[in-house]
């Protein structure tokens, strides 16, 4: 068992988006929607479903061609907005596909994605995912190769359902001798986008990408704002003298 809770099984299940969910394509809005629904393909996330009815038939260019979902059968569509043109972005369900006969699923890439005024990165965020940032007093300390990265006994620690518990540090508490920065840069649907990455090099051992932040988080982890944290299992990471058990790298 591991050391924190595993995502709910919720494949195969449809609920509703409780928020307004609109695409955006440059300045176009392509659709705008109380109504949208999420799906469960797997057990991570779910994906969004948009009702036909609120996509703005403008935009949408049906290809004359069929797929055969899980769900049901899909007739492909390509997006036509000013002057960008996708191919086989979206795919309407038709009505042999019960619950979400009508509905289209766009593929992620194709717009923007927020839910009220907020963007949405990455991926829909899983309704049944809980992300908590807790400041702590537990002594964490970060070593690689015998050297001392980083110690700190205020940490805040990030909980987030499904993935390890991550030790967010002040950067005063990094050596900055063993790490440089890089132009790394990622996302994450609960957290928002990350502003830095660090590599560490200690003894000719190199790990790439080991260390990031976040200057501006979400509203809902900002106490992480600004803080370092490091890959639990690519570098010696104890808790209270304990080392976390080992998991891997699911996410920053």
């Amino acid at each position: 068992m591991s050391g924190f809770p595993a995502m709910a099984d919720l494949r195969d299940r449809v609920e509703p988006v409780p928020r307004r969910l609109r695409g955006v394509v440059g300045a176009h809005t392509v659709f705008d929607t109380v109504d949208a629904v999420y799906a469960w393909d797997t057990v991570k996330y779910p994906h969004y479903l948009v009702p036909l009815a609120d996509v703005d038939p403008r935009y949408l260019v049906d290809e004359g061609r069929e797929q055969e979902l899980r769900r049901g059968a899909v007739r492909l569509h390509g997006l036509r907005v000013g002057d960008t043109s996708l191919a086989s972005v979206a795919r309407v369900y038709g009505g042999g596909a019960g619950p979400v006969a009508d509905f289209v699923r766009f593929d992620w890439g194709a717009l923007e994605w927020f839910e009220e005024n907020e963007q949405v990165f990455v991926h829909p965020r899983n309704p049944y995912t809980r992300v908590d940032a807790l400041r702590s007093t537990r002594h964490v300390r970060v070593v690689l190769e015998g050297e001392l990265l980083a110690e700190s006994h205020s940490p805040v620690l990030l909980f987030e359902t499904g993935l390890p518990t991550r030790y967010y540090l002040d950067r005063s508490c990094l050596d900055l001798r063993f790490l440089r920065r890089t132009e790394t840069r990622t996302a994450c649907p609960y957290k928002g986008e990350t502003s830095d990455y660090w590599t560490a090099e200690v003894g000719g051992r190199v790990e790439e990408d080991v260390a990031w932040s976040y200057r501006q988080p979400f509203a809902s982890v900002a106490s992480i704002a600004g803080l370092v944290a490091f890959y639990n299992d690519r570098v010696e990471l104890t808790v209270d003298g304990v080392s976390p058990e080992s998991e891997s790298d699911l996410s920053q």
